[in-house]
């Protein structure tokens, strides 16, 4: 397929681009624009992560992203683009490229320039999972386990991240809802069935039995909501 490295050069891709920062080369002009290859790259964590490190280690380079040289709105739209990518959305990705003026020369995200040629380099534990992550549990429980919503405690409204089109939203809860009754009233606010939901803060992934109180979310924080489009990891 156009713009897919080699088996060989893909994994000097796995090795390469842990470089954060973007820089202007001296030769943009020169470089190619290549279609967005349909395929994951394979890695190693050099350190076993579980999948709610990984979320964490992705949003500390998002969030610190535009710090480097390089456009915010370009950082924005190749965080969108790393999303579509992650649920297999390749059109929206190169759609999302090609309206921000983005060029990928190998077909990866690891490597990218904006119309001016300043370089960017999204590292690979942004786009794909290692090989080696540590599984945990699913955070789901079954549906006996999970409290009915509660008619007590204190409403608070948190804010939610969504994965799938990274929109931030706030949701209405009552502090002694478990996060199977948040899901559930998730699905009723947004359309997105519980069971493609998986909710982490702090890192760590959040079982349908937690209460809303046990997590401690201070104000101005972000829940995180993985949506796996009806696919489990």
């Amino acid at each position: 397929m156009g713009g897919c490295l080699s088996s060989d050069r893909r994994r000097g891709v796995d090795n390469a681009n842990s470089s954060e920062n973007g820089s202007r080369p001296s030769s943009a002009s020169t470089r190619k624009n290549h279609p967005l290859c349909h395929e994951v790259i394979r890695w190693k964590s050099d350190v076993p992560l579980t999948e709610g490190q990984l979320r964490s280690k992705r949003d500390e380079f998002w969030d610190t992203a535009p710090a480097f040289e390089g456009s915010k709105e370009i950082w924005d739209a190749l965080r969108a683009a790393a999303v579509a990518l992650e649920v297999s959305d390749f059109q929206l990705a190169q759609a999302i490229l090609d309206g921000a003026g983005i060029s990928v020369p190998n077909g990866f995200l690891t490597e990218c320039y904006d119309e001016l040629g300043t370089r960017y380099q999204v590292p690979v534990y942004c786009l794909s999972y290692p090989i080696n992550i540590v599984k945990e549990g699913s955070g789901r429980d079954s549906p006996s386990e999970i409290s009915a919503p509660a008619t007590d405690g204190k409403e608070i409204v948190l804010k939610i991240r969504l994965s799938h089109n990274c929109h931030d939203i706030k949701l209405t809860l009552m502090t002694t809802d478990s996060i199977g009754v948040a899901k559930r009233k998730l699905h009723l606010k947004e359309g997105i069935e519980p069971s493609t939901q998986r909710w982490f803060f702090g890192g760590k992934l959040l079982g349908d039995r937690v209460r809303i109180d046990e997590i401690k979310v201070l104000p101005g924080y972000v829940i995180q909501v993985v949506v796996n489009s009806g696919q489990d990891k």
